[in-house]
């Protein structure tokens, strides 16, 4: 965004200002100077300027209660003059941007020098033909139109080259087109609820305005500055702006200032929005990064001669406010550094093939400039004449030529690709399937899940509460009792309690459609117990007017440490009633009386209590209800309670009823289950529910089979037997539990967490477990952002969980889980079979090419001919191979895992097995083609020869055999049909048919560019039946047993210890400092994935670090929040960043990492 465009930003709303001056209050400089104050301070001001939050309201010309009232006109002049609720996002880079970036490639480069050495030189001819004797092999060459065909050559290398740039370009601007629109989706669907013309609305975030009352509550991330007006325990997680990790209590008299892009973790209530978009906090340290990064541009060249080594290496300690748990955020940090284990074991292997390539393109060179100097001056016994050095020149220039060409056809460019495309291609399939990708990688790393840790509620579950049975005045119903038979005080009390004590927000509101369900809006649990109150035939709503918000005295909002809600209203004589809801077991230990059948209190003891949870309680779980106990209690005025003092508040009630609620198990959910445990996934539910309710549920879900040995334990249990006397946790205890472990109840989110990393740090099982987990709440944050994949629930799911998500489940169904399984291991089939068809065609080409060149100085496979070969067959197959729908038989076999070679033993077997075929034909065609199809020999033709029917036979044979080749591609697990479910891939058939056409293009019309000459068509018959032969030899090789081939290695394996070798390490060190800028921006909504779209395939090309390790640096850099959590390591970005913001507002990526 730049300075400028600030300052212009400033000025217009300045002017602006001076004309709207009547029109509001205040203006945007007093709110922007009032947001910047904290606690006392702001309240101090709000006195002064204000007279109290009220009066702001009327300021900004706006009610507490009722809201703005609505009108375009209105709203368009708040935009007007305090700014829209959106930050402009980074500009894209532009089609010529992409087009230099692909171009920086080392191998292209070298290609287009050698290209442009060979063209300059062929249009030189030296002075005076005397230059016959200049070498032998010159002679005879130079035909009057051959001469002038020299440049040809060099043209074709360039022109290809283009053609490369330009399809690598197209590539990445389509993905980043992609992923804005992703992107925008994701914005889109982002909603918060305001108060306007006295009704309560959900509208996009980027409509709020300066002045809107906005309703907050658990679970959400604020969109925008605001002052806190009324509400009750409220409390912030500020760590994404201050990043302090304590919670911060908000008051109206004390604190009452919020900050965009914080959490709300306890509470609700509302607030009045003061700053929106640039104006407000989040906003403001965009701007600064914005301008920052431009400076830096400037300044980094500075720094580099200043050794900013030294800085780079300080860890974050300014900015971690010195917190003590330095260590455990290091080793957070490092997990996630892992690279996804896909991009692990690619690296390794292209680094591999890269060196390989190197060596072997070396050695052609050094051989073909060896022998042509050997042949020439020394058994020829020919002088150096000045004049012939250019004739030379233009030998060593094609030597060198094909030396590149080598180690260009050494390299598997197709490999980054192959990955990105199938990956795009599966994010795009996912979004049919439910599935909202966040982070790349999550999808790959799905398909080698072992473990999937679930929500019971919304996610195995339906999510719709019904209450199906009551325990009320000494009576057990089994159903829904009715009216006339409950004592008339106790349904009053029952009706105002259910009513007055949930949040207002929740509501049943009648079915959209004839004959449809109510629908349920807000808390479901509450909706439950709404929908109770209206099938005793009384309503809620009059109450809740009767009572409204404002008027309620205490509220004790739901916690998970709590476990229950409790509201105190003051009665109209002056005296308190609280009334009370939680879990059953909870609350009911907190009851000492009990209303009877005549609604009348009676005592209710321990014993009473025991009896009850016997024959009430566990007959109610043990079918799968959810147990609630709603109670009350009443307090006098004189004194007043203190009701800070919650352990004397919430005891000595009176328990009114208790409720079994039911939430029926989705109908599809067994079947997946089944699918997971099929595929060698274990499911386990963590569930905040009663034991015996989830264990009923798991066996309806078949989590668990009666009859099995499994382990179905409470929390505290599980608490208990991790922890040594000390109450550490300890590993070991862990491996003891969750090999076995299948339903964890009543858990909170620190033991979800807990589980998450013991079953992820566990070295029990030779396997690394890579472990899925679901989670809605804003305390499933810590355990989403732990485990390998965290999914987020994309209807009931709370913002803070979808943030700390990588995939978002947007019909919150379990079932969609399997799909993204089967989606990940899709992607690593596709790489696995475009890997498979890559490297037949490498090893195929470069030892043609080295033996070819060895033995007849000059390479059967022209430059041009294997740049056809190599980049757009490579490019198409990738297309081709990469999107291959999934099938269910891929669910079929266990999970890949961490360790297993990303070439298996078949793989390898298929890949030799058709190069031992292919290699046999075309040497057969170099050496005695000529015999064979009666045609004039190609070897050993002088420079500029015309090309021969001969090499170009063998050209096409080959590009045949790949051809035919790619259809084998298709079945990685030695399957016999390689024809299965061809036609259900329209692009594969598409790709195949058109490359075929291209070839008879080329050889036929290509002329001297491609070194063709146009063949009869009983040749072109020869050059099909060849290719055809590799199905048959396809067959041949399957029925081959790898058992048998014991010498066979796998490759691209990653052991345990090279997930991060060193020198990647300092590699990183730019990449990480983008990284880590990502993050601390990343944490806010809006900025989303401004930046992890930028350069998505980066990532990716990363990949070839081992090729190009220029190429490489350069894209380090670009690679962005798709790295995930970053290891602390602070560099210049932080320093620019830490003085322009003087204040300690930059995010250490610790907080990040921590959720």
């Amino acid at each position: 965004m730049g300075d400028m465009t600030n300052s212009d930003f400033y000025s217009k709303n300045q002017r602006n200002e001076a004309n709207h001056e009547g029109e509001f209050g205040c203006t945007l400089e007093d709110l922007r100077s009032l947001m910047e104050l904290r606690g006392t301070e702001a309240v101090v001001k709000i006195k002064e300027t204000y007279g109290d939050t009220e009066g702001l309201c009327r300021h900004l010309k706006t009610s507490p209660t009722e809201g703005l009232p609505g009108t375009a006109a209105d709203l368009d002049k708040r935009k007007l003059i305090f700014g829209k609720n959106f930050i402009p996002p980074k500009k894209p880079k532009t089609f010529l941007q992409l087009v230099w970036e692909a171009l920086q490639d080392v191998t292209l480069i070298i290609l287009e020098i050698a290209a442009i050495i060979s063209l300059g030189l062929s249009f030189y001819h030296p002075p005076g033909e005397a230059n016959e004797g200049c070498a032998a092999a010159a002679a005879g060459a130079e035909d009057e139109g051959e001469a002038e065909a020299g440049w040809i050559e060099g043209a074709a290398i360039l022109l290809s080259v283009i053609c490369v740039v330009l399809v690598t370009a197209f590539n990445d601007w389509s993905k980043e087109k992609q992923f804005r629109g992703l992107q925008s989706r994701i914005e889109q669907e982002q909603k918060f609820t305001v108060v306007r013309g006295a009704q309560v609305i959900q509208i996009p975030v980027a409509e709020i305005v300066v002045g809107d009352i906005a309703q907050i509550k658990y679970g959400d991330l604020l969109p925008s500055d605001g002052i806190f007006i009324q509400g009750n325990d409220l409390k912030i997680d500020e760590s994404s702006l201050t990043g302090e990790s304590d919670q911060v209590r908000k008051s109206v008299d004390k604190d009452p200032m919020l900050l965009s892009g914080t959490h709300v973790m306890e509470g609700s209530g509302r607030m009045i929005v003061t700053a929106v978009g640039v104006n407000s906090q989040t906003g403001i340290i965009f701007t600064l990064l914005g301008a920052g990064e431009e400076e830096e541009k400037k300044d980094k060249k500075a720094k580099q001669q200043d050794g900013a080594a030294a800085m780079e290496m300080q860890p974050l300690k300014s900015a971690e406010g010195g917190e003590g748990d330095d260590k455990d955020k290091r080793k957070a940090n490092m997990h996630k550094k892992e690279k996804s284990v896909l991009q692990g074991k690619l690296t390794k292997l292209a680094v591999q093939i890269g060196k390989a390539g190197l060596v072997m393109s070396a050695i052609t060179v050094i051989i073909l400039v060896l022998f042509f100097c050997i042949d020439t001056f020394v058994v020829n016994k020919k002088p150096w004449l000045p004049e012939c050095t250019p004739v030379y020149v233009q030998y060593f220039v094609k030597f060198f030529i094909i030396g590149v060409t080598v180690l260009v056809v050494a390299v598997p460019e197709g490999l980054p690709l192959a990955v990105t495309i199938s990956l795009a291609y599966s994010v795009k399939k996912m979004m049919k399937d439910n599935n909202l990708v966040r982070h790349l990688d999550a999808c790959e790393t799905m398909g080698n899940a072992t473990a999937i840790c679930s929500d019971k509620t919304g996610t195995l579950t339906t999510n719709r509460m019904t209450v199906v049975q009551a325990y009320v005045g000494d009576v057990h119903y089994k159903e829904i009792p009715d009216p006339d038979s409950i004592p008339a005080k106790t349904l009053e009390l029952l009706v105002n309690s259910i009513a007055i004590n949930s949040a207002y927000t929740s509501k049943v509101l009648p079915p959209e459609m004839e004959g449809g369900l109510p629908r349920q809006v807000g808390n479901k649990t509450e909706c439950g117990l709404l929908g109770y109150v209206l099938d005793l035939k009384q309503d809620y709503q009059p109450i809740r007017n009767q009572i409204p918000e404002e008027k309620l005295y205490k509220v004790y909002t739901f916690n998970s440490v709590r476990k229950s809600m409790s509201t105190v209203i003051q009665l109209p004589d002056g005296n308190f009633r609280m009334y009370s809801k939680g879990a059953s077991e909870i609350v009911l230990k907190k009851c000492s009386k009990i209303l009877n059948a005549a609604g009348e209190p009676r005592i209710f003891r321990p014993r009473d209590r025991d009896e009850m949870v016997k024959k009430v309680i566990e007959p109610m779980a043990s079918e799968g209800l959810r147990t609630i106990c709603v109670a009350f209690r009443d307090f006098s005025n004189n004194p007043e309670p203190d009701w800070d003092n919650e352990n004397d508040i919430l005891t000595d009630l009176t328990c009114i009823c208790v409720v079994g609620i039911e939430d029926p198990v989705r109908p599809e959910v067994p079947e997946a289950i089944r699918k997971c445990q099929r595929a060698g996934i274990t499911v386990r539910m963590v569930t905040g529910d009663n034991i015996n309710t989830a264990r009923a549920i798991a066996i309806k879900c078949g989590i668990i089979h009666p009859g099995e040995d499994f382990l179905c334990i409470e929390g505290k249990e599980f608490n208990r037997r991790i922890r040594n006397e000390k109450g550490e946790i300890e590993q070991e205890r862990i491996d003891k539990i969750w090999p076995k472990l299948r339903v964890l109840a009543r858990s909170s989110p620190t033991d979800k967490h807990t589980l998450v990393k013991g079953i992820i740090d566990s070295t029990q099982v030779e396997q690394r477990q890579v472990v899925a987990v679901t989670g809605d709440g804003t305390n499933d944050g810590p355990a989403l952002k732990k485990a390998d994949v965290g999914f987020a629930m994309g209807i009931a799911g709370t913002d803070v969980a979808k943030e700390a998500s990588d995939i978002i489940l947007t019909d919150d169904n379990f079932s969609s889980i399997v799909k993204a399984v089967m989606w990940g291991r899709n992607v690593y089939d596709s790489i696995s079979k475009f890997l498979q068809f890559q490297l037949t065609v490498n090893v195929v080409a470069v030892i043609v090419a080295f033996t070819g060149a060895c033995i007849t100085q000059d390479s059967p496979l022209k430059a041009v001919q294997m740049l056809w070969v190599n980049l757009i067959m490579d490019t198409f197959a990738s297309l081709a191979l990469a999107t291959e729908p999934p099938t269910e038989s891929l669910l079929l076999r266990k999970p890949y895992g961490r360790n297993k070679a990303l070439i298996s033993r078949t793989m390898m077997k298929n890949i030799l097995g058709h190069a031992v075929y292919q290699l046999t034909l075309i040497f057969t065609l170099l050496f005695v083609g000529e015999k064979i199809f009666r045609i004039d020999n190609g070897r050993n033709a002088p420079l500029h020869s015309p090309p021969s029917e001969h090499y170009t036979i063998i050209f096409n044979t080959f590009v045949m055999m790949q051809l035919f080749n790619e259809i084998n591609a298709r079945k990685i697990h030695g399957e016999r049909n390689v024809f299965d479910g061809i036609f259900r891939n329209p692009i594969f058939c598409t790709i195949v048919l058109g490359t075929f056409g291209v070839q008879i293009v080329i050889i036929q019309f290509g002329g001297k560019p491609f070194s063709c000459s146009p063949l009869q068509l009983d040749q072109w018959m020869w050059c099909v039946f060849i290719g055809l032969g590799e199905l048959v030899w396809g067959q041949v090789i399957a029925t081959i047993p790898t058992s048998r081939l014991k010498f066979l290695k796998e490759a691209g394996g990653l052991t345990e210890k090279t997930e991060a070798p060193e020198e990647e390490l300092n590699e990183d060190v730019e990449e990480i400092d983008h990284a880590e800028r990502e993050l601390r921006r990343g944490q806010i909504l809006w900025f989303r994935g401004l930046n992890r779209i930028q350069t998505q395939i980066e990532v990716v090309n990363t990949f070839k670090s081992g090729t190009s390790f220029q190429g490489a640096l350069r894209r380090q850099s670009s690679v962005t929040s798709q790295n995930q959590d970053v290891t602390n390591i602070s560099s210049p970005s932080h320093v620019s960043l830490s003085n322009a913001l003087s204040s300690p507002t930059s995010t250490p990526a610790a907080a990040a990492g921590q959720g």
